[in-house]
């Protein structure tokens, strides 16, 4: 069983298209597939902040739980949610007023993804809380967790995510993925998610 999980697992993740796991995902509307170029930072994450030609300004920064980081000149910035690139952005604002004329280039780079955190329950062979630096989708979730024991429920997998101060659900159905001739429209309905940090998945 294991075995056949992994063989079957990877298969897939690296069969679907970005495109496909969005259109699978459109039904519940979660947020789109993210690519690598366009992680969005989170609470907890390492960030590298340097202004060239001044080194006064190079700065490590820990994005605090409140979801900020402090940059001199600057003050305080909500970097939670964005992108480097629109962190650049701010800081290069904030530095306006400091120049007579252009702002140096500013360069964001995330050392330490280590916000982007989600959790598995349930029937899986190694349940736990994990910090894969980059975005997975609960296929691969799945996988880090060890893949589904012998008695799990593929077709009821619940994924929850806190939005603001409200708690979400989204259900995942994955059994018709393994069966033999599974096509685009078993993709579509098993809702496969990108997942979000803080995110758990239960696998009943």
């Amino acid at each position: 069983m294991t075995r056949i999980w992994y063989m079957l697992a990877f298969a897939l993740i690296g069969s679907l298209s970005s495109q496909t796991i969005a259109q699978a995902g459109s039904q519940l509307e979660p947020p789109p597939a993210v690519s690598a170029s366009a992680y969005r930072i989170n609470a907890g994450d390492e960030l590298s902040i340097y202004v060239w030609g001044e080194e006064r300004l190079q700065r490590t920064a820990k994005v605090l739980p409140d979801g900020t980081i402090a940059f001199p000149l600057v003050g305080q910035i909500v970097a939670q949610g964005h992108l480097s690139s629109e962190i650049e952005a701010m800081i290069s604002a904030g530095l306006r007023d400091q120049y007579r004329g252009e702002v140096p280039q500013v360069t964001v780079s995330v050392i330490s993804p280590s916000g982007m955190q989600f959790s598995v329950m349930g029937r899986v062979k190694s349940p736990g809380t994990f910090t894969p630096g980059r975005y997975v989708n609960v296929l691969e979730a799945l996988s880090m967790a060890g893949g589904p024991n012998e008695f799990a429920s593929l077709d009821n997998i619940l994924i929850i995510r806190k939005v603001g101060d409200q708690l979400e659900s989204f259900r995942v159905r994955l059994a018709p993925l393994f069966r033999v001739g599974a096509d685009d429209k078993d993709i579509t309905r098993a809702n496969i998610q990108p997942l979000k940090t803080g995110d758990t998945v239960i696998v009943p």
